[in-house]
């Protein structure tokens, strides 16, 4: 019943019932974010965009509706978003550092006054040297899934293996290439992550 007076109140515009919502929801709601987001002040600029769109689209509150549910749907979905977004930003950075490398690349072409491999090739060179240290069962699924582009219930059946034996070695596949890779490539963390996807 109190819920039901709360949901009326905010939903009439009553500053008092929001001032009421905010109080007893900010603190709990920081915490959750936090688990997700580790800036603090990124966090608190995110739950507090969740209680302005709440008060914006008040008039759309039902009396019976759980309001805190609906903060902290709004506030997960938020995260998720923030964080989708910094992973295209720092892919994009990797990307410019890519592109500086191969500028650097022809710099020193100029000096030395020969071929070497682009920082590309360098890179497609250390996942193919590292597909071929995977063990031959692991090797088979990942060439099969991720350079052949077999679906992973075709590649069960071909093998004669369950989808979740395949789901098994190309995870194990990608953990043993990123860590092989990763130590060539320190800087390209997000790069290798996006070709491993």
């Amino acid at each position: 019943m109190e819920n039901i007076q709360l949901n009326i109140r905010l939903k009439e515009g009553n500053p008092s019932a929001f001032e009421e919502l905010f109080k007893k929801t900010f603190p709990r709601m920081l915490g959750y974010c936090k688990l997700f987001i580790h800036d603090q002040a990124q966090a608190n600029d995110l739950v507090q965009e969740c209680f302005v769109k709440l008060w914006e689209k008040r008039n759309t509150i039902k009396s019976t509706q759980s309001i805190e549910s609906l903060l902290f749907v709004m506030l997960r979905n938020k995260c998720l978003n923030f964080l989708r977004d910094q992973k295209l930003r720092d892919f994009e950075k990797n990307i410019e550092l890519l592109k500086e490398n191969e500028l650097q690349h022809l710099y020193q072409l100029d000096f030395i006054g020969k071929e070497e491999k682009t920082l590309e090739e360098s890179l497609i060179e250390a996942i193919r040297e590292s597909v071929e240290k995977l063990p031959e069962k692991r090797k088979l699924v990942f060439i099969k899934a991720k350079i052949e582009g077999k679906k992973n219930k075709d590649v069960a059946d071909e093998l004669g293996i369950s989808l979740k034996a395949v789901e098994k070695h190309l995870h194990q596949a990608k953990e043993q290439i990123r860590t092989e890779v990763l130590e060539k490539f320190p800087l390209l963390s997000i790069l290798i992550a996006f070709i491993l996807r």
